[in-house]
């Protein structure tokens, strides 16, 4: 009955897309690949569905709960299915298993389950087979497990215009990220259809929303609709007058609902434009406009017109910012930030060009911009990710400290955010820490070290005691710690997710997964807790860094071959063994050799004493970052009297190694 030409001519026809097929998916690189079948690990499916695969229909096809699903927005029309992860000892790599029911029509397995899944199945020999209409088929869906560099591994299959700049973007990734996980050397070879992993720190997406009627049935297959005859003969008996009617009162409802938004809008303008009359007649020494909110209602506009023009001109009845051509010394001391248009923003970086490009943070790229006259660094955010930043973007208007990257402002627009930061000229501390020649910068002196360690300490201690709000920071890292002209340093990339409130008594909260690895403190990995011992022990780290010149994370020669450590677990394994002097060969090896000896002794055990008390296991025994404002003071001034008591030496030093 099925058989509408001969199985074996079809078979034919279909096999060398079958071998294609099965030559892809043993082509991929890791992590795909893998040898430990006892482990386990949680993992993302990226999955577009067809308008008729509803939410029951979904969960039929993964074989998950409502929970497990995840809804990215921006009209990407994508949904992130959660699974639990493992390898797979026969082929050696890491699937998820589900199944897989045969529509009613027949077919071979291997069209429907591609159909369906769309390139995430893994597709055994069984799968070329004839099917029998209601037979239940098992597949395995690829997925991914890190090394341990990030939390989680979405497995997504390339569609057109997909490339590893634009999935960097679109994921708040760098492009590093993403080539090092799948083994790009040319960013250009990315092929349409073939899986690629996206690294991430955080659950991607948002929850799925259900709606208040009803939900479809659940389906056993993702097939379209099959209506039956009863179906047919109910909907034919819905009465036309009926109809007719439910038409008519939805159509007067949207009028009166599009009446009142335009009266509300009218109504809104007219008050704003009153308020900048009013701040026009004044003598303000600078004109910035400063909206009291971001955005004015979920359309993204500012006085209910929107920012972005196609044309590139605002409309005549805009209420526009006046533009002084200096971004005033007291913008950085006012509660409100500055609103800039995207115009503005567009032509301050180039054009997003390359020579712009600063690098990636966690939610977006970084661009150097010269904007009103005044250097900038711009982060450029889409705008599926700005819901969890309002909150925290009005707290960072009335956060001020001198070791704080300052937040100017930002620019809305149809579908992206820009947050306008100070700049810091110098860089992260990690480009002047880690191989600094070949990327252009000098070597960090032993005084130097120890400032840009008091001033990062000073920061953090400012979010953790003296805001009225008690912050945590969640993601220090020497990345994060920007240097200015004078190698002064400033805490940045603080303002978004990972900013936690925290109680005056010290309690504690849950957060998402959004720190570095390498910085995570123990209890963090273990149940999710962020206090503030979790930035204390992530500066701890930092310290060593400092110490030494390496990066968080190394690789070593291990027993059974090379393996990543912890810089942490390596410094502390030294530690163990030191006596009360640096004289030991064990720990002058790890100190930044680049410093070719010119630092003080004690004053570098006494750093790393310092560190080794912050990356205590146990929370409770590190100290707050008050106490280590405190040590890294004594160290710093102790610093001093030894650098003065190399006469002209240390000015030759200084000469050579850029320590001021």
């Amino acid at each position: 009955m099925y058989l509408t030409q001969k199985p074996c001519l079809k078979l034919l026809l279909h096999f060398p897309i079958f071998l294609l097929h099965f030559y892809s998916i043993y082509s991929y690189p890791t992590p795909m690949n893998c040898t430990d079948s006892t482990r386990v690990c949680t993992s993302f499916l990226a999955f577009k569905p067809q308008p008729n695969q509803t939410l029951a229909v979904i969960e039929s096809m993964f074989d998950v709960l409502p929970g497990d699903i995840t809804v990215e927005g921006n009209g990407w029309g994508y949904t992130f299915i959660r699974k639990n992860c493992s390898c797979a000892a026969g082929i050696k790599k890491y699937v998820s298993n589900t199944t897989f029911t045969v529509k009613s029509h027949g077919g071979f397995v291997t069209d429907m389950v591609m159909d369906a899944y769309d390139g995430l199945v893994f597709l055994p020999n069984t799968t070329t087979r004839w099917a029998r209409e209601g037979s239940v088929v098992p597949l395995s869906l690829f997925c991914g497990c890190s090394s341990g560099l990030w939390n989680y591994l979405v497995s997504y299959v390339i569609r057109d215009g997909d490339s590893v700049e634009s999935l960097a973007s679109r994921f708040g990734v760098s492009m590093d990220s993403i080539e090092t996980v799948n083994g790009i050397s040319n960013p250009d070879s990315v092929i349409v259809g073939s899986l690629y992993y996206i690294p991430l720190n955080s659950v991607p997406g948002e929850p799925y929303h259900l709606k208040n009627d009803t939900s479809p049935v659940p389906v056993p297959s993702p097939s379209v609709d099959n209506f039956s005859a009863d179906d047919i003969n109910r909907k034919a008996h819905v009465p036309y007058g009926l109809i007719m009617g439910g038409i008519g009162v939805g159509l007067a409802l949207i009028i009166i609902s599009m009446i009142l938004c335009v009266f509300l809008r009218s109504s809104n303008c007219l008050v704003e434009a009153r308020n900048q009359a009013k701040v026009a007649e004044g003598n303000i020494s600078h004109k910035l406009h400063r909206s009291p909110i971001l955005f004015c209602g979920p359309g993204r506009f500012i006085c209910c017109k929107p920012v972005d023009q196609t044309d590139g001109e605002s409309s005549s009845d805009q209420i526009t910012a006046p533009k002084p051509s200096t971004l005033m010394p007291e913008v950085f001391n006012m509660d409100k930030p500055v609103v800039f248009t995207y115009e503005e923003i567009f032509s301050s970086t180039d054009g997003f060009s390359d020579s712009n490009l600063l690098g990636y943070k966690t939610y977006g790229s970084v661009y150097y911009g010269l904007l009103r006259d005044q250097e900038v660094a711009i982060k450029r955010i889409t705008a599926t990710k700005t819901k969890e930043f309002m909150s925290e973007m009005k707290v960072l208007c009335k956060v001020h400290h001198a070791n704080l990257v300052e937040f100017i402002g930002y620019a809305p627009s149809h579908d992206e955010v820009f947050l306008v930061f100070e700049y810091a000229q110098k860089g992260s501390l990690s480009s002047h820490l880690h191989d600094p020649q070949n990327k252009g910068h000098s070597s960090l002196s032993w005084i130097t070290r120890v400032q840009i360690a008091l001033d990062a300490a000073r920061g953090l201690e400012y979010i953790h005691e003296h805001t009225k709000t008690r912050y945590v920071h969640q993601d220090i890292n020497t990345s994060n710690i920007l240097l200015d002209a004078s190698f002064r340093a400033k805490i940045s990339d603080f303002g978004l997710a990972k900013l936690v409130s925290e109680t005056i008594e010290g309690g504690t909260t849950t957060t998402k997964g959004v720190s570095t690895y390498g910085y995570l403190a123990p209890e963090y990995l273990s149940n999710r807790i962020a206090t503030s011992k979790s930035d204390v022990y992530a500066f701890g780290v930092v310290l060593y860094e400092i110490i030494s010149g390496k990066k968080a994370i190394i690789q070593t020669q291990g027993t059974q071959g090379p393996e990543r450590r912890s810089l942490a677990s390596i410094m502390l394994e030294v530690l163990r063994t030191v006596p009360d002097s640096l004289s030991t060969p064990s720990i002058r090896n790890h100190v930044d050799p680049i410093m070719k000896d010119l630092y003080s002794h004690d004053c570098v055990l006494q750093m790393a004493m310092l560190a080794k008390q912050c990356v205590e296991e146990d929370p409770i025994l590190r100290p707050d970052m008050k106490q280590v404002v405190l040590s890294l003071s004594q160290i710093h001034l102790s610093s001093f009297e030894w650098e003065a008591t190399l006469a002209g030496k240390s000015q030759v030093f200084s000469g050579l190694i850029q320590g001021r």
